[in-house]
């Protein structure tokens, strides 16, 4: 057995593992862990902020279906993981992160960033939440142990993020260690649903007249597109996903029919409120996809039959009541579903189909209001018109990437894409600043195709300095900053409740406002172009993408206008205040 200390057990271990990075930035509490990098094949990736870093690895799991490894040092930088590791856990995205930890004869000292008010060493009480798990090592012996069941726990079952805390003498400790072999703690088939269940919702689904069918997340995870395509063609049925399953079918397919919800399609909500059937494969129904569960805007359940298939049995009827809950693995079955299908009834013809014809017909009328947005050259230009000139230029395989705020809601819904994985935007946690990080990870994940991150100018200036990272690395994303001088989605809610004389803290005053060319240029970008006619976009973007490095695009759009915005086709609960 080879004698290894701790840094270089975790180094070797990320090797057999796979992972191509190690992304996080070093202090006293990780100097040990960091320096067995030097000697491997990990190549390390050096951003600006620790939530930077987070995210970096969150977005090459959501292009890739890997893992990255995260690293942060004790106390601060460790607490700056929490809102990448809640974002990613809410989304259930894989990722390993390391914190530096006092070391194990300190605990309870008090020692410099140690939180040990309640219990010494306390931080793994902070992760809990927001992890999968949170393990502590004390010895240096059990670190292979805890770094085989860190990788099992990310990637297995409902997968998401797992944090292990690393004493810096246990960092620096060397013991004679057996590193174990993935594969001989993974399991080697995905979990099928049980066959009577199975049975059930395929006769449901067989003597539907209206079925719909929602791809969640969790379609995305499972690599399911293949299988939710296949039996939408069987059935002939419309395909209504959830955004973070955006891509799971091609969005100029002609089952695809956009989204429910309250900035859903119009043709979304109203197939998915009038459905006698549903199949939700990996689907939270979370409030904004439900129209905060008020009955028949997006969804009506009952008397629509729910068919719920989940990996996690707790999302299983925990907003809405089930038909037929299924268990497993949204790949399975969904395939399972399909064969079984195939015994009851023969392909679902488009020949004298009403129900396909009114398919047609509703997401026409969807598509017409989009268009009119997107052919709207006024000045100042919309996010939607903004948004249009980037899908003139971008590619079929492009990567779209996009945070919290108006640029999500206006991309998510309108932005056609046509490949899985090529949609990467937080969901759950709605985490501003998220894009400009994940899209280095996206990058780096599908270097063969363009990333182009799409950041109002509240969320840039959020996480901007992780465009350092991306020059020092040489990482080819180009950043679309659509500026409307504020936070305008919460802008235009406190308008909508209170009135305009209300208006208080989402507004930044242009002439003091931030100089993206300035900040361009201070960041070393060697492509930054400022737009305000909307006929100059589509070439500056296309410079932007073809430039070979980091580019940033900034777009004059309407500041004041809630066309700037969504459109809103159904509800959302926020409480107005009584006055």
């Amino acid at each position: 057995m080879p004698r290894l200390n701790g840094g270089e057990i975790i180094a070797n271990y990320l090797e057999k593992e796979g992972v191509e990075y190690l992304v996080g930035i070093p202090g006293h509490g990780s100097t040990n862990l960091l320096d067995a990098f030097n000697d491997s094949d990990v190549e390390v990736i050096q951003p600006r902020h620790e939530q930077g870093a987070t995210h970096l690895a969150d977005g090459y799991a959501r292009a890739s279906g890997d893992p990255m490894a995260v690293f942060t040092s004790i106390g601060p930088g460790a607490t700056n993981t929490v809102t990448g590791a809640a974002t990613a856990y809410v989304d259930s995205i894989p990722m390993i992160i390391f914190t530096g930890a006092p070391q194990t004869h300190e605990y309870g000292e008090g020692i410099l960033q140690e939180i040990e008010r309640q219990k010494p060493g306390d931080f793994p009480s902070v992760m809990e939440p927001v992890t999968k798990r949170s393990f502590k090592v004390d010895d240096v012996e059990r670190l292979p142990r805890v770094l085989r069941r860190a990788f099992q726990i990310a990637l297995s079952g409902r997968p998401g993020p797992v944090h292990v805390d690393v004493p810096m003498d246990v960092q620096g400790a060397a013991a004679d260690v057996e590193l174990p072999e993935p594969t001989q703690s993974r399991p080697h088939s995905r979990p099928g649903g049980d066959p009577r269940t199975v049975s059930d919702a395929a006769e449901l689904l067989a003597e539907a007249e209206r079925p719909v069918i929602v791809p969640g997340g969790g379609t995305m995870l499972a690599e399911a597109w293949d299988e939710v395509r296949d039996l939408a063609e069987y059935l002939q049925a419309p395909v209504i996903p959830t955004f973070q399953s955006k891509g799971i079918i091609p969005e100029d397919h002609d089952l695809f029919v956009g989204y429910a919800g309250w900035i859903g399609s119009t043709a979304g909500n109203e197939l998915a409120s009038n459905a006698d059937v549903i199949l939700a494969v990996g689907c939270r129904f979370t409030d904004l996809h439900t129209s905060s569960f008020e009955e028949g805007v997006s969804f009506e359940i009952p008397p629509s039959k729910l068919i719920h298939v989940d990996i996690d049995p707790q999302e299983i009827g925990k907003n809405y009541p089930v038909e037929v809950g299924i268990q497993g693995d949204a790949r399975v079955v969904t395939r399972q579903i399909t064969e079984e299908i195939e015994e009851h009834i023969d392909p679902v013809s488009t020949e004298d189909n009403v129900y396909y014809e009114e398919i047609q017909e509703r997401w026409d009328e969807w598509q017409e209001m989009v268009d009119e947005r997107w052919e709207d050259d006024s000045v100042p230009m919309s996010i939607s018109r903004a948004v249009a000139s980037l899908r003139d230029v971008l590619p079929r395989n492009g990567v779209v990437v996009t945070s919290a705020g108006q640029p999500q809601e206006t991309v998510n819904p309108e932005f056609p894409v046509y490949e899985p994985r090529t949609n990467i935007s937080c969901g759950g946690f709605s985490t501003m600043g998220f894009g400009v990080s994940a899209a280095i990870g996206a990058k780096l994940a599908k270097p063969d195709a363009p990333v182009v991150d799409v950041e109002g100018d509240g969320s840039f200036t959020m996480c901007s300095q992780e465009v350092a990272c991306a020059v020092q690395h040489d990482i080819d994303v180009t950043y679309l900053v659509v500026n409307n001088h504020g936070w305008k989605s919460i802008r235009n809610l406190q308008v909508s409740k209170y009135g305009w004389d209300r208006v208080l803290d989402t507004e930044f005053d242009p002439e003091t406002d931030v100089d993206f060319m300035a900040m361009a240029d201070s960041y070393n970008v060697g492509y930054a172009e400022r737009v305000v006619k909307p006929e100059n976009l589509d070439s500056a973007l296309e410079e932007a993408i073809a430039y070979d490095g980091p580019a940033i695009v900034e777009a004059v759009v309407e500041p004041d206008n809630e066309d700037s915005g969504a459109i809103i086709t159904g509800e959302w609960d926020l409480a107005d205040l009584e006055t």
